[in-house]
């Protein structure tokens, strides 16, 4: 295909079509020795007659039949190409991958994703999971698009939003309600069994630095990946819990929870991370809008 002049093959079987040279070049604008000229560039090209005069009309050879042929299936996949290339301009569609934590994704991203999609059906969003690092890292090599992470994300490259913040609460099994400290205390939680982030998380350094703070040192007894597993071991009285206040508020809490606030006060602050480069499809612009939402 290199070199290959798309107009000259139109132009080619609409000599055949019309069975002359003058008649192809009355339909194209063209003077009939343009169109001459290119059949014979493509009867250079391939080195092969393609036009025969068959008594007063121009016919294809045999290797112009097959070539014809071809520029039919050829014809029908630029006009696919075409229709699939235009609606973008006419609808919102594409793939977009988005990262984010876990806790985000449960309890954030299900409800502006399904309005999303209820609006934009032809639109995908694949949303994956993982600490801030590692968002950010995909985030740098163009391998997601756009990310909802734990601030800090330094770099000059990224354009960061603020979102929203997010308070730390320490959880306890209901059943413990009148024994649980309010407000939860460093001090008060070293001395119980305690269940963590695993570390490498954002938040679990944002934990490890409320203990610090407080000259307290903090020996979990488990550390888990996922809010719901730690949610399942303190319901089950194995412990307590400092979860972002996200992952039990709503449709998150559980009745056998009790929940109280920590003190001094412990928060995360939620962003939206993109590239400063990044091309700013409608689709992304509309994934932006319906996160920032969120925030009001």
């Amino acid at each position: 295909m290199r070199g290959l002049n798309l107009d000259h093959l139109r132009v080619f079987a609409q000599v055949i079509e019309l069975g002359s040279f003058s008649a192809a070049a009355e339909r194209n604008g063209l003077t009939q020795p343009a169109v001459s000229l290119q059949v014979r560039q493509l009867e250079r090209r391939y080195g092969l007659k393609l036009v025969e005069r068959v008594g007063r009309r121009a016919g294809p050879t045999a290797a112009g039949a097959e070539l014809l042929t071809h520029i039919r299936v050829i014809d029908a996949a630029l006009a696919r190409a075409e229709q699939a290339v235009n609606a973008h301009a006419s609808q919102v569609s594409g793939r977009l991958r988005l990262g984010c934590g876990a806790t985000a994704c449960a309890y954030l991203l299900p409800s502006p994703l399904a309005a999303l999609r209820r609006r934009f059906p032809a639109l995908d969003v694949v949303a994956s999971t993982g600490n801030t690092a590692d968002v950010l890292r995909a985030l740098e090599n163009n391998q997601l698009d756009i990310g909802l992470v734990t601030l800090p994300a330094p770099g000059r490259m990224f354009q960061v939003t603020p979102l929203m913040e997010d308070e730390f609460v320490a959880i306890f099994p209901a059943g413990e309600a009148g024994l649980a400290p309010e407000p939860a205390t460093p001090r008060s939680l070293a001395g119980r069994p305690l269940v963590l982030f695993e570390p490498g998380a954002r938040t679990r350094t944002l934990v490890d630095g409320w203990f610090e703070a407080a000259g307290v040192a903090c020996r979990p007894s488990m550390e888990l990946g996922s809010t719901e597993a730690m949610k399942e071991i303190v319901a089950a009285g194995l412990g307590c819990a400092v979860l972002p206040r996200l992952a039990v508020s709503g449709a998150g809490r559980r009745e056998s929870l009790a929940v109280r606030p920590l003190a001094p006060r412990l928060a995360r602050e939620l962003a939206l991370v993109v590239r400063r480069d990044k091309p700013l499809s409608r689709g992304l612009r509309h994934l932006q809008e319906g996160l920032l939402a969120l925030a009001r």
